[in-house]
């Protein structure tokens, strides 16, 4: 396998990219940068809350915060994890790799892109505002009726309750991220279908590209149901309607609390693979990198993600054993649950064949790859023995379910995304991460994970509730709840180290080359990081791995400037106005949440989005020749 040699002229970097350019951005590379840099952020402010949440736990009858503060913490970690960190940083390495993987020149829709980041963001700020005003929801991540209604009750009975304005701004955020996700679903299935290079087939994409494309259509199908619940939840919180539950004593008023319970995990079950099938994608593409050898089973882990993405939609309640529906019911998701476990073996057998017999270099990516593997085959079997009812039903709502879905979204999702990093870092920057300081990273995580979410199992075991913000000291769960917030400080260690040398290496890191690890797909075929059109002329793929067999004979050194031009010619034109709208729908949201006069406010964010629409519009229906105007106007409105 010989190394790509590609030369091209030293492009424009983030480093060197002024603020404008950052918020009138449309280049998938930059947006994919804005996406990661944001979603650590909120990772790392999650995991502060969980280390407050831990500090709380670790000793018993401890005041460090009270129930309510924890309430809070606790939803807002959850939320966060789930919908500002995990999701967020799959999308943003997303965003940057699968249109090089593919040969495109961009995403589809560049402007949407920008629209689904700045979405993304302004729904983050609007969640968090909720915690400045001290009004931050306290109802879980999950947000169970009847703890997030607020029918037959006034405001002031609301608040006193614990059911103020926070779950509004809970439900309302979510529904700005939405939208943002549905936009990036969009996006990346039309791209992956529509743009892929000559040649390259469905059988020859790359696996984190199969990966991208099934949790898009995911994402299509499960998010109108959460999308529908919170609507159904506003009117109940704001109309008075009563689809939930009601506070009142009008039996013909009563909702139905199992209703949201389904609508939720009709999309929280799929939102798990959601979450874990980008990294997935990401160990297919690691492990044969520093295996030296192709997949192994390339055709059954591109379907298993089919197979998995088709039976996700059909577990959601076995996350509901415990509330009545029946001996039939419960064995027909018991049955469902085994089977999804099915292709999700194939893809881990298929990785351990990939790394059998290879030429293995344990860098800091395979390592995490190596340790996602471990850490999620325990996942998978709790998950299994969770699957049956009678096992549920005794450990259900125990501590025994946190070490289940922490180590799937943590030990799973998580690894995969710090492997990813190391792995693709000298392609978005042009410098290699330390090995060093990467080593230290992956055995503080690895040390501190397990510390921290094994004992959780044997509490679970033992009867500790979860959601509890204190408990007894003649319970039993001393030492091990001790041994878990050692471990949870030891994982901000290392979450520590990894910022550390995330910003070391951005400046001072070793030159990486096109391809420093010796990758097989396309993105190692062009210059690291890449030029603003990424490929000057669309590359023949003949292959899975196209630069592997290939070799020397890729080149994409352009030799007459004219012809960039023409490559650049292609690109839309940086814009101001998915920011605008995504700023006006942001602020309309304000208004709804406090209504009377501050609908004022919901008007102004209409008229700004409005503004916003209108200028997106116009500008992709400008004529050339009045292409050099628009810049103008721009130059004018970033002023």
């Amino acid at each position: 396998m010989a190394t790509t040699a590609v030369v091209l002229p030293k492009p424009a970097t983030p480093t060197t990219a002024g603020w404008r350019t950052w918020l009138t951005t449309v280049d998938h590379k930059l947006i994919g940068i804005q996406y990661l840099v944001t979603s650590i952020i909120f990772f790392i402010v999650g995991g502060l809350e969980a280390l407050l949440i831990r500090a709380q736990l670790g000793a018993p009858n401890n005041t460090l915060v009270s129930a309510d503060l924890y309430n809070q913490l606790f939803t807002m970690h959850g939320t966060t994890m789930v919908f500002l960190a995990i999701m967020p940083l799959n999308t943003g390495l997303a965003n940057y790799i699968v249109p090089l993987m593919i040969g495109a020149e961009d995403m589809a829709f560049p402007r949407l892109n920008a629209f689904g980041y700045w979405l993304f963001l302004f729904g983050g700020l609007f969640l968090y505002l909720s915690f400045f005003l001290g009004v931050a929801p306290n109802g879980g991540w999950f947000a169970y009726a009847p703890l997030n209604t607020c029918a037959d009750r006034t405001l002031t009975e609301c608040v006193s309750a614990g059911l103020g304005r926070g779950m509004d701004y809970w439900g309302l955020g979510l529904l700005i991220l939405g939208i943002s996700s549905l936009a990036g679903a969009i996006n990346f299935i039309v791209t992956i279908v529509k743009m892929r290079a000559p040649g390259m087939t469905f059988n020859r994409m790359p696996l984190f590209v199969w990966a991208t494309l099934v949790t898009s259509f995911l994402l299509l199908f499960a998010l109108p149901a959460i999308t529908v619940a919170i609507i159904m939840l506003m009117f109940d919180r704001i109309a008075g309607t009563h689809f939930f539950s009601s506070w009142g004593l009008n039996p013909q008023l009563y909702g139905d609390p199992l209703l949201w319970q389904h609508l939720f995990w009709f999309f929280g079950h799929p939102e798990v693979y959601i979450m874990i099938l980008p990294p997935f994608g990401i160990i297919s593409e690691i492990l044969p990198t520093y295996s030296r050898k192709p997949i192994f089973g390339y055709a059954f882990i591109a379907y298993s993600s089919v197979a998995i993405g088709f039976l996700g939609f059909t577990v959601w309640a076995h996350h509901m054993f415990a509330v009545g529906m029946g001996p039939l019911a419960n064995a027909a998701f018991a049955t469902t649950t085994m089977l999804i476990g099915v292709p999700t073996g194939v893809k881990i057998f298929n990785w351990i064949a990939t790394i059998w017999r290879g030429s293995v270099r344990f860098t800091t990516a395979m390592l995490f790859a190596i340790l996602f593997i471990a850490m999620f085959i325990i996942g998978g079997i709790s998950g299994v023995m969770l699957g049956s009812p009678p096992y549920d039903l005794q450990l259900t709502d125990t501590y025994f379910v946190v070490a289940h879905f922490h180590y799937v979204l943590f030990g799973g999702a998580m690894l995969g995304i710090f492997a990813a990093f190391y792995h693709w870092f000298p392609k978005m920057t042009g410098r290699i991460m330390s090995e060093r300081l990467g080593k230290w990273h992956f055995w503080i995580t690895a040390i501190g994970f397990n510390l921290t979410f094994l004992p959780m199992h044997l509490l679970g075991v033992l009867g500790m509730p979860r959601r509890i913000y204190t408990f007894d000291s003649e319970m039993g769960w001393n030492t091990w709840n001790l041994v878990q917030t050692i471990g949870s400080f030891l994982i901000a260690l290392g979450v520590l180290i990894f910022a550390w040398n995330l910003l070391v290496s951005l400046r001072r890191g070793e030159r990486a080359d096109a391809n420093p690890w010796d990758g097989g797909t396309l993105e190692w075929a062009t210059a690291s990081p890449p030029p603003p059109y990424n490929f000057l002329k669309h590359p023949v793929i003949k292959s899975r791995y196209p630069v592997w067999d290939m070799g020397s004979k890729v080149e994409t050194t352009p030799d007459d400037p004219a012809e960039v031009e023409r490559a650049l010619a292609h690109l839309p034109a940086p814009t101001i106005y998915p920011l605008i709208l995504a700023a006006g729908l942001t602020v309309m949201m304000i208004g709804i949440i406090y209504r009377g006069p501050w609908l004022a406010v919901t008007a102004l964010g209409l008229i700004v989005s409005i503004a916003g629409m209108y200028g997106w519009i116009r500008q992709i229906s400008i004529l050339p020749e009045e292409e050099e105007e628009e810049e103008e106007e721009l130059e004018e409105v970033t002023h």
